[in-house]
């Protein structure tokens, strides 16, 4: 059953996203050596999504190939990658800190909240995946053969948007790294 928490956190997680990103914006303090070490972890955090997005076709069917069949969540791992890496080239430990606590509280009961309605749609077949493949940290093991990745899912999934976001956020860091 849908916890009012987690409707909760799915409604405002954007905002809250946003809000954080504007803190950000204003008080990271990057340096060259931040930026180019959380850059890197950034852009395979973007990497990921971009994998992932590739092999997702939303409420069609059940996405189990690919990075799928190491975490049922590569997005919001991928996501995780990109707030630490981001917190990593903002050089502020609170900032950081605040990027956890806004992934643990509002993504991990909005993780749980997409398991339950992947479990209503798809039955026993979630239930085999789910038994074998973990939750959010991936196992590495990759099995053969599955769905190929698709430039067209990647386009639908509007993912090119992650992209813009991160390379945004990178010419910004790099500016506030030339002013200082």
């Amino acid at each position: 059953m849908d916890s009012p928490y987690s409707a909760w956190a799915s409604r405002w997680r954007v905002p809250l996203g946003f809000l954080l990103g504007i803190a950000y914006l204003v008080f990271c303090r990057p340096t060259v050596k931040l930026y180019i070490a959380g850059g890197a972890v950034a852009a395979a955090g973007l990497a990921l999504r971009a994998f992932a997005a590739g092999h997702l076709a939303k409420n069609q069917r059940l996405a189990t190939s690919g990075p799928y069949a190491c975490t049922r969540n590569p997005l919001y791992l991928g996501s995780a990658l990109m707030g630490a890496g981001f917190a990593v080239a903002g050089g502020s430990w609170i900032l950081a800190l605040a990027c956890l606590v806004l992934f643990v509280a509002i993504y991990w009961p909005v993780i749980r909240r997409e398991e339950e309605y992947l479990r209503r749609e798809f039955g026993e077949v979630y239930d085999r995946y789910a038994k074998h493949v973990p939750l959010f940290l991936p196992r590495f093991r990759w099995p053969a053969g599955g769905e190929k990745f698709q430039w067209k899912q990647y386009r639908k999934n509007h993912e090119y948007e992650a992209f813009l976001g991160y390379l945004a956020l990178m010419i910004f860091l790099a500016f506030k790294i030339w002013l200082r």
